[in-house]
């Protein structure tokens, strides 16, 4: 994955039904950690914003594991929006162990613009796109060129 700055991070904790019957965590907890950070991410960029009209969903989705996460790692899960199209952006999330910095898996989400009334997928508004670029520190020509 190209250079990102990651200005998003969400500490998580790593649950005793996270982890399988070979001692490390089972690959589709990381799936519910990227969801709780996507969360957390939406939440500090947007504050309070109601979400009755304008939805947002999973197109795709795509994880790299490149290291198992154990018990006792302290994990925390960074988040970057790195491309802002007309109706999706693309997120990129990482689990990063927090002592040793080491990267244990990367995902890559397309999500996409739902009008949840009409249910059809609709055009990114403009104020979402620069809520976004200006969280993020980048202009919407960077944003759209990247992905």
């Amino acid at each position: 994955m190209e250079e990102i700055r990651f200005r998003h991070t969400l500490p998580v904790q790593i649950r005793f039904s996270d982890v399988d019957q070979y001692g490390h965590m089972n690959n589709s907890v990381y799936f519910s950690l990227y969801d709780l950070a996507k969360t957390s991410y939406l939440r500090d960029v947007f504050g309070t914003l109601v979400w009755d009209k304008l939805g947002i969903v999973v197109a795709n989705i795509n994880a790299d594991f490149l290291a198992p996460v154990f018990f006792t790692d302290q994990l925390e899960i960074e988040t970057a929006v790195t491309h802002l199209g007309h109706k999706s952006f693309t997120l990129v999330q990482r689990a990063i162990d927090r002592v040793s910095g080491l990267l244990k898996c990367q995902c890559r989400t397309v999500m996409v613009a739902y009008d949840t009334v009409a249910k059809v997928p609709v055009e990114l508004p403009e104020d979402f796109k620069r809520t976004v670029c200006a969280y993020e520190g980048k202009t919407l020509e960077e944003l759209s060129l990247q992905g």
